[in-house]
């Protein structure tokens, strides 16, 4: 594996750490605060090309590769982990199903709006009933005439209240489990569609988590991805490279937590000294250094493999599963390091520990990622 960057993608990472530096920084802590959905900063990371990274030219997006985007998800999560996991569940999960599974008609009518902002996407799986297990879907969807109606109701869907196209998945032949499951690509605008609630979660707070309703909502039978029973391979392959946008986002955290870590420390004096000096510290802070270096080469490596058209689907959930167990602990030792100072609002540190716990939970918690991950090498020795 070549592990220099290329141009384009230094380039992306440095446009993406001066917008984070220049605009992020502020806004992070303000919707913190306010809990409001970032839309200025969305609107410009569209004229960026930041909403399309790994869209082709001919489609409206930037034409670079997931290498270049993992990169721009972890600049971007370290001044605001809120905007970057806006931008990971448009681009990996509301977008990618249609540019890797979808037809050409449908790839020309949303992936151009799609890469500009214009039309923010969504993912919607997670039912009150079927998280991690995806086969326990309850809504339908029924073919009648030219239109499939849908009925039921999702929950925890990331950007859902702001989303313009939401990815929905439905039971077309409920008795035959994950085999009966089916994708459609949903414009929001559609009557029948719902936002029913919006959660006041611990972290992320600019990242809005709503439960959707589906009342009698019709779709074009031309917004079918792929055919009836693809929805779980769909599912599954998206969520490959959505781990790998997670993981981005957990380097980032992790990274703040260390920045943050390493400044306080050098300021802060006790005993007549920085407390850097001493070696508790310092053994702190190369642990964190240490595993949030490895968590971006995981994460790099099962990006790399995803743009050479190799299965990543174990190398994506080693990454998350490293990568947010990782900034986890970076933001532990960070409240540790920072003290009575860690446990306040007037510090970052306490944002980061917050904003971090969800890489453990979303788009498949630790315990999943560790049954996929044992599951890819039972399976091929």
């Amino acid at each position: 594996m070549d592990l220099e960057l290329t141009e384009a993608q230094r380039e992306t990472r440095d446009l993406a750490r001066k917008f984070a530096r220049e605009r992020l920084e502020q806004i992070g802590v303000e919707i913190d605060r306010t809990h409001r959905f970032p839309a200025e900063a969305i609107a410009e990371l569209g004229k960026l090309g930041l909403l399309g990274v790994f869209i082709p030219e001919e489609y409206g997006g930037s034409g670079l590769d997931n290498v270049a985007y993992a990169l721009a998800i972890e600049e971007l999560s370290v001044e605001c982990a809120s905007t970057a996991v806006i931008v990971s569940a448009h681009s990996s999960l509301g977008c990618w199903p249609i540019l890797g599974t979808g037809d050409e008609g449908q790839k020309r009518r949303y992936l151009p709006k799609m890469a500009t902002g214009e039309w923010l996407g969504c993912f919607a799986l997670t039912e009150p009933q079927a998280g991690s297990d995806a086969a326990g879907q309850r809504t339908r969807a029924v073919l009648d005439g030219d239109s499939y109606v849908i009925n039921g109701s999702k929950n925890f869907i990331t950007n859902g209240p702001e989303a313009g196209v939401c990815i929905v998945f439905a039971m077309t032949e409920p008795d035959r489990g994950h085999h009966g499951i089916s994708a459609f690509i949903a414009e929001t605008s559609t009557p029948g569609f719902a936002v029913t609630h919006v959660e006041d979660k611990m972290g992320i707070h600019g990242a809005h988590s709503a439960a959707l309703a589906f009342s009698d909502m019709r779709i074009p039978r031309e917004n079918l991805l792929m055919r009836e029973g693809e929805g779980f391979k769909i599912a599954m392959k998206t969520l490959d490279g959505g781990r790998i946008g997670i993981a981005a986002q957990a380097v980032g955290i992790g990274r703040a937590a260390l920045e943050a870590s390493l400044k306080y420390s050098q300021e802060r004096v006790a005993f007549g000294r920085p407390i850097s000096s001493n070696q508790a510290i310092q053994w702190k802070l190369a642990d964190m250094a240490v595993e949030i270096d490895a968590a971006r080469l995981l994460t790099l490596r099962a990006a790399a493999l995803k743009d050479a058209g190799q299965n990543c689907t174990k190398q994506s959930a080693m990454a998350k599963l490293f990568a947010s167990e990782a900034a986890m602990k970076a933001a532990t030792e960070a409240v540790q390091i920072h003290g009575g100072y860690g446990y306040t609002k007037e510090f970052k540190a306490e944002r980061y520990f917050r904003d971090a716990k969800i890489t453990e939970i979303y788009e498949g918690t630790s315990e999943i990622q560790r049954l996929v991950i044992a599951g890819q090498m039972l399976r091929n020795g």
